[in-house]
């Protein structure tokens, strides 16, 4: 089944772009799209651990409070709980506290609310790291390569660089690059925010990395969707 995150003219948006940026340098630029980097299930297990052992607290806390509750829902017909029970009581609802939050965030939009800004990038650039291993890195003679990934849902990106680009080029140089893409990406507009991302890089590697006489094109224009 074909991937479509985002439109056909989003996509020649961009591959006029990198075409463009590519014309002034020996760098190659390779660009990936993905709806989002990650499932985030570590998140949601911790959530519903955190909130059950919260209930949990809570009534090993205010104890006569949770018994008399316990004692107006049966009538005052209830038995007097042992401590055994009492204890099984207590678990028991942080089970069905546990299960209820792990069903709620079986919900990916709360999920992905729910998760830390810090988590979210780190998990954007593990798989930039990852996709720019498998089709990126060590792909030019020049080593030369540099990716832009963008994960639409944490409205996130990274910039990933081969070799010969990171020796030369510092991460934060790539700053406007990023500022424009994540500008229009908040407005709805990826594929424009793209274009202007390779636009600031094709800027910056034919500062670094001007165009020699043999300028094969090695890797890719087109935008890639995963």
């Amino acid at each position: 089944m074909k991937v479509s995150h985002v439109s056909e003219a989003d996509h020649d948006l961009v591959t006029v772009a990198v075409a463009a940026a590519e014309a002034n340098t020996s760098g190659e630029i390779v660009t990936v799209v993905a709806a989002q980097s990650n499932d985030y299930d570590d998140v949601a297990l911790v959530w519903a651990s955190v909130i059950a052992f919260l209930a949990m607290s809570v009534i090993a806390l205010f104890p006569e409070f949770y018994q008399g509750l316990y004692y107006r829902l049966t009538g005052g017909w209830g038995h007097e709980l042992t401590a055994n029970e009492w204890l099984g009581t207590v678990i028991a609802v942080g089970v069905l506290k546990w299960i209820g939050m792990w069903l709620i965030l079986l919900w990916r939009p709360l999920r992905l609310a729910l998760t830390p800004r810090v988590i979210k990038a780190g998990r954007v650039r593990a798989r930039a790291v990852d996709l720019f291993k498998v089709g990126t890195e060590a792909k030019t003679l020049g080593r030369t390569g540099v990716l832009l990934y963008l994960s639409l849902k944490e409205h996130r990106a990274d910039i990933v660089a081969d070799e010969a680009i990171a020796t030369k080029v510092a991460p934060e140089v790539w700053g406007d690059a990023m500022a424009a893409l994540i500008d229009q990406v908040r407005a709805g507009r990826p594929g424009a925010g793209m274009a202007a991302a390779v636009t600031q890089m094709g800027v910056v590697l034919a500062e670094h990395f001007p165009k020699g006489d043999e300028n094969p094109n090695e890797l890719p224009d087109r935008l890639i969707e995963i």
